[in-house]
């Protein structure tokens, strides 16, 4: 094992603190002055996670920008050279955000564990989906799964690289997960009757804001109740009820971006009260939507 600390400052942009284990690294990363155009590169695939502040990720070549706040996550494809801009960044108030660099022999080792399971998964060298950045807000159980990954890094425990094996392995599935569900969404898109999966896909996508008829549905994929449950869960990782409600935030975070009054968007997907709304998208952004829209609010300017 080998751990490696900076304890004085050594640089005021992406100052990096790394810790090493047998199949990934963990950097934590604080930048202290605005700045822009930093290069960041890597030959293994990068998951991130914003922690404090903001900043702007670019691709070479292509004329886009995408903003990352806390409690909001980034994958770089392998391979992959963006840039970055830190906006806000300053002594007193630092960016700071946490990278996992995961190993090319640890992601096919739990691809191919998962993928008897779930064929659908694609090949990890394909990570981009069209963008070689791929931006997501992530749940809370991914953030307490960063923070725990963080904790452990830097622990001396005598069982460290088992317990960090084994929070790696569970993050990579995650991704996988998320993954997943994007290629099966996007199928569904392009052919809603490509199978029955899909079919019960579309017709969820297609009443976000109502009660979902799980009769219907089993008819919309040709199975029975007891089959169609099984076979959706082991797919997307949830119950159809469930993937439901996170589409619904998930089309609910989008409409705060845009400004929409928070009612309207608590009512127009299917929420009780705009309370219930506020408990739910809390529960599973780790932000009320209010502090939300100000988060953003704040990065536009």
């Amino acid at each position: 094992m080998k751990v490696i600390q900076h304890d004085k400052l050594k640089s005021l942009v992406e100052n990096k603190l790394s810790y090493y284990s047998d199949n990934s690294e963990l950097g934590i990363y604080n930048t202290y002055q605005k700045s822009s155009g930093i290069l960041f590169k890597s030959n293994e695939l990068i998951f991130g996670g914003a922690l404090a502040g903001r900043k702007i990720m670019h691709t070479q070549g292509i004329q886009n920008e995408q903003v990352f706040l806390p409690h909001e996550s980034y994958i770089v494809a392998p391979g992959e050279t963006i840039e970055i801009d830190f906006p806000d960044a300053s002594l007193s108030t630092p960016t700071t955000c946490i990278t996992v660099e995961i190993s090319n022999d640890k992601m096919d080792q739990v691809t191919d564990r998962l993928h008897s399971i779930l064929p659908d998964i694609e090949n990890t060298t394909q990570w981009e989906l069209g963008s070689p950045i791929l931006h997501t807000h992530h749940c809370t159980e991914t953030q307490h799964l960063l923070n725990r990954l963080a904790k452990l890094f830097q622990e001396n425990h005598p069982d460290r690289e088992l317990m960090i094996d084994l929070n790696v392995s569970e993050l990579i599935v995650r991704l996988l997960r998320h993954k997943t569900r994007d290629f099966l969404l996007a199928r569904s898109n392009l052919d809603p009757e490509f199978d029955g999966l899909t079919n019960s896909l579309t017709y969820i996508q297609d009443n976000l804001s109502s009660h979902l008829d799980i009769e219907k549905m089993c008819k919309l994929a040709r199975m029975s109740r007891s089959c169609f449950y099984i076979k959706f869960k082991k797919k997307l990782g949830c119950t159809p009820l469930e993937f439901q409600l996170q589409l619904r935030l998930s089309a609910a975070a989008q409409r705060i971006k845009q400004h929409e009054l928070m009612t309207t968007i608590s009512y127009d997907l299917g929420f009780s009260s705009p309370s219930h709304f506020s408990r739910l998208f809390k529960k599973h952004f780790g932000y009320t939507p209010s502090c939300f829209k100000k988060k953003h609010t704040q990065a536009k300017l």
